[in-house]
């Protein structure tokens, strides 16, 4: 295993919480190889009202309320919002029972775009890393509004997409009456590509963006299943999930707890939506990952791909309900690769899109990052029936 940089990467997180969400939060706010500058909330996994205060929840249960979060766009650039409630739940963060209320409001006196152009245009140049891993709607804006950022970020690290066609061998889940599929909102399109296929389209795409982009598809991130014994190795316990007849069970401390409920209620509906029973895919964190350990994942010796979206089709809130609505969407969202060729001196500019990675490494970030959590998170003590809750 090799060393991780030494260097400290600046990064502003762009998100919308989202049980995958939280974990990508952990890891930026508690990797001693990041400096996460601040944090924009997006519509997406719920509305923007919700992620946003998901957001502030998360941050405060991690030990990190300092860190300053603004709401960003409701809405996508050209289409209405669409939300994945059949996932994440109708709050965008269901299913835990220790997560704190916001002691703190989110930063509504400063334009979320201007927050993150300040806060990145003002580090060195060449050193900072944008990473979205929602609805790419305020990535873009900033883009498009501050053209001169392009050329001043090091990178651009997103979670999203969907290739299919072999690219990996992960699997990529079934839904009742379709069989196998590539995409995870329609046959086709990954849920965050469709949210807003235009903001997509245009970063991905662009001439200075798109050559420091980094992808996470689901190619990849279903490779990241949160196994039975991945669950167990969140709590921290040297035990692992004591016995439901044991007499004496061992409580976790509360930042593991949480997040062992995040990932709990994420494999219940992945199980239930996808038929993914091994367990979910932990897509977003992957994508800060890819910003301070590069070589933590595998893109066979420097492949590069351009990349199109498509953006020709219906906006529907749930393409699945019927087959009028589904033929309305067509390939909406969908993401289309081409490989792009070295030329003459070994460069190939294009977007980075790993094939693997090094899957036990990366668990052991989470698990740092949780093992730094516990020694500043404001979570009281867990109670003595926590363990029933589970149940």
């Amino acid at each position: 295993m090799s060393a991780e940089n030494t260097s400290v990467t600046p990064l502003w997180l762009d998100v919308d919480p989202g049980h995958d969400d939280a974990f990508a939060l952990l890891l930026a706010a508690h990797n001693p190889n990041v400096h996460l500058l601040g944090v924009s909330t997006v519509h997406g996994n719920a509305s923007l009202e919700h992620t946003t205060q998901n957001g502030l929840s998360i941050l405060e249960a991690i030990g990190c309320r300092d860190i300053p979060l603004y709401p960003g766009a409701s809405k996508p650039l050209v289409r209405d919002a669409v939300h994945a409630a059949s996932i994440h739940g109708e709050s965008g963060l269901d299913g835990t029972t220790i997560m704190p209320k916001p002691v703190r409001a989110a930063v509504r006196d400063v334009d979320c775009v201007e927050a993150m152009y300040k806060a990145l245009i003002t580090t060195p140049p060449k050193t900072a890393w944008l990473v979205a891993t929602g609805t790419l709607t305020n990535a873009a804006r900033v883009i498009k509004e501050h053209p001169d950022l392009a050329g001043h970020l090091k990178g651009f690290s997103i979670m999203g997409g969907a290739i299919g066609g072999g690219f990996t061998d992960a699997p990529l889940g079934r839904v009742a009456g379709e069989g196998e599929r590539v995409g995870n909102w329609t046959p086709y399109a990954e849920f965050n590509i469709y949210c807003d296929p235009e903001a997509a389209q245009f970063l991905l795409t662009h001439p200075i963006i798109a050559p420091k982009t980094t992808i996470m598809p689901l190619d990849v991130t279903h490779q990241v299943l949160g196994t039975p014994s991945v669950q167990s190795k969140l709590l921290g316990l040297p035990g692992g999930i004591p016995a439901r007849d044991s007499p004496e069970k061992p409580l976790p401390t509360p930042i593991r707890a949480l997040f062992h409920e995040i990932m709990t209620f994420f494999a219940k509906t992945y199980a239930e939506e996808f038929a993914l029973t091994d367990g979910p895919p932990l897509h977003d964190p992957l994508a800060v990952a890819a910003t301070f350990a590069p070589d933590l994942f595998v893109d066979n010796g420097g492949e590069r791909f351009a990349v199109r979206v498509v953006t020709d089709g219906e906006h529907r809130a749930d393409p699945a309900l019927n087959l009028a609505d589904a033929e309305a969407v067509g390939q909406l969202g969908r993401t289309l690769i081409t490989e792009v060729v070295a030329e003459e001196e070994g460069r190939r500019e294009g977007v980075r899109i790993p094939r693997t990675l090094d899957v036990a490494r990366f668990w052991d970030l989470i698990d740092q990052a949780l093992a730094a959590a516990e020694k500043v998170s404001p979570l009281p003590g867990l109670e003595a029936d926590w363990w029933k809750t589970r149940e």
